[in-house]
């Protein structure tokens, strides 16, 4: 898949200034970002970051506090009722765990026919269990099992079927590879490229593995304690970083090569509570380019480049420590998760 140069027309998904708030925790605080129609994006972070309560505000799970959600330019942010049943229609979820959103008491077959139960729909506009089942590679065989005697790879794949019986055009997946191990993850990410190509599908992949969305996306969004750090395709995020704390999350992963100097930079302490987060920059305490205005001035998002945006005041500092290191990106998927093109 190839990063799209954005139009009016291409924009599937549209997040203007979307707030979300469990009590006094705002996970995410003010967020604007761009989905196009056949792409992927993957959203990462570490654990904290708000990048699963923001899927979950996007397909309505959560309530956004503030904010609009446009979607094929209609404001969804306050759809109800019938409107609402018809928007979960175009729009899908899979599952981090697949085990807790699959009941245990009932078949594979009657889990993947219980979408059109649920939303009334005739049997006409209906996939059989067979047809659901050769779509994420799974044999018929499979429709009679319960949830518990799938392998975790199976039941990921039961639950991106389930996820497809409605005909979606969006789907969001948080952490697709997670429990996985290195093939079953290869698989499913293969799995998820080529149905992307066939059905037209439009991707959020949520993780914290840049292995994954380096393999995947082709847009990458940093988010950061309810705030996006930096945007851009996949191969100026992971090529050119032009935010510390994306730096960082690249460093971590990478193999340093012998010939070159050590690129790797720490990330100091855990990531603040969002009940309390830093003034200024929120990455300021754990940020070694830290100064005093980024104590005191949040960062708004600007051009580092055409499509390529970040949230920080010494980006150009960065960036070009970035190049003077040879900061590696991640190990390329093919041969740290064993996949294929």
């Amino acid at each position: 898949m190839r990063a799209k140069q954005a139009d009016e027309n291409d924009v599937l998904v549209r997040l203007r200034d979307v707030h979300t708030s469990y009590g006094a925790v705002r996970a995410v605080a003010g967020v604007d970002l761009e989905l196009l129609r056949g792409e992927t994006l993957g959203l990462v972070g570490e654990s904290g970051s708000g990048k699963t309560t923001l899927a979950r505000t996007i397909v309505r799970l959560v309530e956004a506090e503030l904010g609009e959600i446009v979607y094929d330019g209609q404001d969804i942010t306050r759809l109800r009722g019938e409107d609402l049943r018809r928007l979960r229609r175009r729009i899908q979820m899979i599952f981090q765990d697949p085990y807790s959103s699959l009941s245990p008491r009932l078949r594979v077959s009657y889990l993947l026919n219980e979408p059109y139960v649920i939303n009334k729909i005739p049997q006409s506009d209906r996939y059989s269990v067979a047809e659901l089942l050769e779509l994420v590679e799974l044999s018929p065989e499979q429709a009679s099992k319960y949830p518990h005697e799938l392998s975790g790879g199976q039941a990921r794949r039961v639950g991106i079927a389930r996820a497809l019986a409605l005909r979606p055009e969006f789907l969001v997946a948080d952490e697709p590879t997670s429990g996985l191990d290195v093939s079953a993850a290869a698989a499913i990410l293969n799995t998820m490229k080529e149905l992307g190509s066939r059905l037209g599908l439009t991707y959020l992949v949520i993780t914290h593995n840049l292995n994954v969305v380096g393999y995947i996306a082709d847009r990458i969004a940093v988010m950061y304690l309810g705030k996006l750090a930096e945007i851009g395709s996949a191969g100026d995020v992971l090529d050119s970083p032009a935010h510390p704390y994306t730096r960082a999350l690249i460093a971590a992963v990478s193999e340093p090569r012998a010939h070159r100097p050590s690129a790797r930079l720490a990330i100091a302490g855990d990531i603040p509570s969002p009940r309390n987060p830093p003034s200024g920059c929120r990455f300021h305490p754990r940020c070694p380019y830290a100064e005093e205005r980024c104590r005191v001035d949040e960062p708004r998002l600007e051009a580092v480049s055409p499509g390529h945006t970040v949230a920080c005041h010494i980006w150009r500092v960065v960036q070009a420590d970035s190049s003077s290191a040879s900061l590696e990106r991640p190990p390329d998927a093919h041969s740290s998760l064993g996949l294929h093109s």
